[in-house]
């Protein structure tokens, strides 16, 4: 959001809050109020504490949305935040027309909203829920994030009841808040954009691990989808009857590129290993020479290949 708009919506709330100080100075300047001037009083503190969070909860908006232009802050952090501040505000009304402290105003207010709470409690849960994920900012809108057994995709709108996430096939999701608050959330924006990924390999020891690293490295080099910088590299996963298998690792530069850059680590090792004349390891059986006739040839017949 331009700065030109924020200032647009501040205009408002800052004109009722000067008005509302400068009638507060002069009163008593105004004779149709002077017979009642102290309700009158009353009234322009209790107009000035909500011009004064009126024009707050502005400010902090503009300033998170400056801040967060890259990855934008929720709504519902704004709407928590000036739902704050006008908290504070009618606390503060409530201390002078009632004549008690704002602490007892506060406690009453917690009776009711536990009342109401224990009636709606799945309701009160994803709006809980939909607070915490806004305070504690585990993932912002525009994140791609996998969320366990539950979903993946990018952070579209985080509300106070649920959370709209685009998966990469386009589809749309609402889930609710309380569910997301019970699962594992991976942030695949944060702190970057990049992330490293792997894959597995397994060739047969007739290629030694030197030669295997090698034609695997120098095939990487031709990636156009993966980061070079950090460059990709490969360790030995395990050495085992089967093979020996090999964890090649990459970086993705953003998310949605995670398919099509997998795609390619495999189709540039497949076409290096093929060159190389190396083949997938597969696995053999030993005929043995019988009693009838004991100088049958030993041989090595495969039985099946496996990746």
């Amino acid at each position: 959001m331009k700065i030109q708009h924020h200032l647009s919506r501040l205009f408002f709330p800052a004109v009722a809050l000067i008005l509302s100080i400068f009638l507060a100075v002069y009163q008593s300047d105004i004779p149709y109020f002077s017979a009642v001037h102290e309700e009158f009083t009353l009234f322009l503190t209790a107009a000035i504490y909500i011009a004064a969070a009126w024009v707050a909860s502005r400010i902090v908006a503009m300033i998170l949305d400056q801040v967060g232009k890259t990855r934008p802050y929720p709504r519902l952090l704004k709407d928590l935040i000036s739902a704050l501040f006008f908290s504070v505000a009618f606390a503060a009304i409530g201390s002078l027309y009632l004549g008690q402290g704002a602490l007892g105003a506060v406690a009453g207010s917690t009776i009711i909203l536990a009342l109401l709470g224990f009636a709606i409690r799945n309701v009160v849960a994803d709006t809980l829920s939909g607070i915490a994920l806004a305070v504690e900012a585990p993932f912002r809108i525009g994140d791609w994030i996998d969320i366990d057994t539950l979903a993946q995709g990018k952070a579209i709108e985080i509300g106070w009841r649920t959370t709209r996430l685009l998966t990469v096939d386009g589809t749309y999701l609402i889930l609710p808040n309380s569910q997301i608050s019970r699962q594992r959330i991976t942030n695949y924006s944060a702190p970057k954009k990049e992330f490293r990924a792997q894959i597995k390999i397994t060739l047969d020891h007739l290629l030694s691990i030197g030669e295997a690293r090698e034609i695997m490295t120098e095939a990487l080099r031709d990636g156009k989808l993966i980061q070079q910088d950090p460059q990709p590299d490969i360790r030995v996963r395990s050495y085992e009857e089967g093979g020996i298998s090999y964890t090649v690792r990459y970086w993705v530069p953003r998310f949605e590129r995670v398919v099509d850059c997998r795609d390619e680590v495999y189709s540039l090792i497949d076409d290096a290993l093929r060159r190389a004349g190396s083949v997938a390891p597969y696995r053999r059986i030993q005929l043995v020479g019988t009693a009838s006739n004991p100088e049958q040839d030993v041989s090595a017949v495969p039985l099946a290949q496996t990746n």
